[in-house]
Parts: structure tokens; C-alpha cells; sequence
């Protein structure tokens, strides 16, 4: 294992009414003040997730496969004795899936549940003004990025907030019979 630290995590509440018209909010946020946001690289691209979904980050060391599962089910990881499964959102975020395995895990949680998000890189922690937060463009493909909420300029460079419950629900919904953990 690496030295990647862990970061402290909250209990997460449930998504309330956004805040700026055309813009939702991270799920559990209140209508003011800054936001934590855990901002990471997927396929190259800027994503961010609420910090209070956000339990640790861990460098992924082995991933047992599961037949028969969606391709974005990477498989599952054993963390300190809890089983995790791996998720690749590249996919259902309109990302070239690529070759490479992704070395990185964010483990994000909603309510008692909790799966490991493959990232590129150690995400960062950036505290963000909620004037930051832009409407969401659901362009492409129809359902291309359902789990987008909101777009945040981080150094200059944009990226998508990732709302954690529409993440859990296209788990869900690819493979009922899939546990996640």
C-alpha cells in the first residue's frame, strides 16, 4: 500500500432543492456557504464529488473479477478485510474506456453503502464557492452523463460534479444482482 491518507468522512444526507436556478446541488448541501469537494482525473477529465461522500482514497493492489458482471464492474478488492467493489465510470461518463487499468480508488459512500470509484490520480480537496457551480449541459447521447449535476471550474479547467445517489443508481440499475458493498 502507498501512503495515501484517508479522508474524514460525514454521514451523507439526502439530496435537497438546489440553490441557483438550473443548477442542482450536491446531495446533503445547504443553500449557502462553500462547498468540500473531493475534484479528481477520470480518463483525463475533471470530476468532483462532495466531500461527505468521500470515506478514503486507497491504491488498488489486486481486483478479483466477477463473471459476468458489466464491463464497469471492474470486480471487487479486498480493503483491510471489507470487500469493495470496483467501479470504472469512464464509460457511463462518455469516456474512451482505455486500455490501462486505473491505479487509484476514491471509496464513496451513500447511507450504509459503499463502492470503490477508479480514478487516474490521488484526488485533491478544493473548498468551492458555490458561484462556481455552472448548469450542467446534458449534451451527447441521451443519458450520457446522468450522474453530471453541476460543472465547477477548478484551476482554470472545468470539470463535472458527480452526484453520488444518480452514481449508486446507475450501478444499481446496470446489475440488481450485483452487491454493492
Amino acid at each position: 500500500m502507498s501512503d495515501v491518507p484517508t479522508i474524514p468522512s460525514q454521514p451523507a444526507a439526502s439530496p435537497q432543492a438546489p440553490g441557483t436556478p438550473g443548477v442542482s446541488r450536491p446531495s446533503g448541501t445547504s443553500a449557502d456557504g462553500p462547498l468540500r469537494m473531493c475534484v479528481l482525473t477520470l480518463g483525463g477529465e475533471l470530476f468532483a464529488i462532495d466531500l461527505r461522500h468521500v470515506g478514503e482514497v486507497f491504491e488498488v493492489e489486486s481486483v478479483t473479477a466477477v463473471p459476468s458482471m458489466p464491463s464497469y464492474l471492474t470486480g471487487v478488492t479486498n480493503l483491510r478485510g471489507t470487500v469493495i467493489t470496483l467501479v470504472d465510470l469512464r464509460g457511463s461518463l462518455g469516456l474512451p474506456a482505455g486500455q490501462t487499468s486505473l491505479p487509484f480508488a476514491v471509496v464513496i459512500r451513500y447511507g450504509p453503502r459503499q463502492i470503490g470509484v477508479l480514478v487516474d490520480h490521488v484526488p485533491e480537496i478544493h473548498t468551492v464557492a458555490r458561484e462556481q457551480l455552472l448548469p450542467a449541459m446534458q449534451a451527447g447521447p441521451v443519458g450520457a452523463r446522468p450522474c453530471v449535476s453541476a460543472v465547477l471550474r477548478v484551476d482554470q479547467r472545468l470539470g463535472g460534479v458527480l452526484e453520488v445517489p444518480q452514481v449508486f443508481a446507475q450501478v444499481d440499475g446496470g446489475s440488481a444482482a450485483f452487491p454493492v458493498m
